[in-house]
């Protein structure tokens, strides 16, 4: 397997690529993911997790709204993990993830994850690097559970330039419709670039090698919404789903 380097992966779309024509591939994509959720929660065989994480303003927010437009609320749930509370602190750091993990039948969108733990508190140092290597360990062998258990794995890193995201972290102090998002923080936070470059990479290179993460250029809203679009709907195509018959009926 390459070894990720995000510096070599770029952030934009390959020239020549058209917008109008993509956004229509995605509203096709959107469409097909909406009957692909139908025949996944009648079967009741596989689940699916969606994995989304990035720097902030990355676009995270956005691919859901977007992306998961067309499918059915009562088979899909969102989970944002932030700042672990009191009692999520009291246990290991898998427990509160593990609780949200989908049941057969059901998607289930990470905004953020179980990554968090090794990228956040590794840049603040906020646990020791013996103790971020062993949690790569465990990690693998949580993901390894799920997928034992049925549940497909998609873990996208949404790839956002260091100007676009300042670009973006701007428009939400101009922007009313987006000021709600504002955090002081993520403008203290995005002086660690570096540091978080380096962290990303050693997870994504260490963890469920059979899991690989997926990059996805992230600068443009309509080419990275086409991409994870386009690969959860071919996973979930590679499933070979039916709805279920009644007892004694052909197919």
């Amino acid at each position: 397997m390459n070894r990720i380097k995000l510096s070599e992966i770029p952030t934009q779309p390959p020239k020549g690529m058209d917008k109008s024509d993509h956004e229509d591939k995605t509203k096709a994509l959107i469409e097909e993911l909406g009957e692909l959720q139908n025949v996944l929660f009648a079967e009741g065989k596989h689940s699916l997790l969606v994995v989304l994480q990035g720097m902030d303003a990355s676009g995270k927010d956005g691919v859901i709204k977007e992306v998961f437009s067309g499918v059915n609320p009562m088979g899909c749930r969102v989970k944002g993990f932030k700042k672990p509370s009191e009692e999520e602190m009291k246990h290991d750091f898998l427990w509160r993830v593990h609780k949200e993990v989908p049941e057969k039948g059901m998607i289930q969108i990470f905004n953020r994850s179980h990554y968090e733990d090794v990228v956040i508190q590794r840049v603040h140092e906020w646990v020791t690097l013996p103790v971020i290597k062993e949690r790569y360990a465990l990690i693998n062998a949580f993901e390894k559970l799920l997928q034992q258990n049925g549940t497909i794995i998609l873990k996208f890193y949404l790839h956002v330039s260091r100007d676009e995201q300042q670009e973006r972290l701007k428009e939400r102090l101009s922007d009313p419709r987006k000021m709600w998002k504002y955090n002081a923080n993520d403008l203290e936070e995005s002086k660690r670039w570096d540091e978080y470059m380096v962290a990303y990479e050693d997870a994504f290179n260490t963890c469920s090698p059979d899991i690989p993460w997926m990059v996805i250029p992230a600068d443009k809203n309509w080419y990275k919404e086409y991409l994870i679009a386009k690969t959860i709907v071919e996973a979930l195509k590679k499933l070979d789903m039916q709805y279920p018959r009644i007892d004694g009926q052909k197919g």
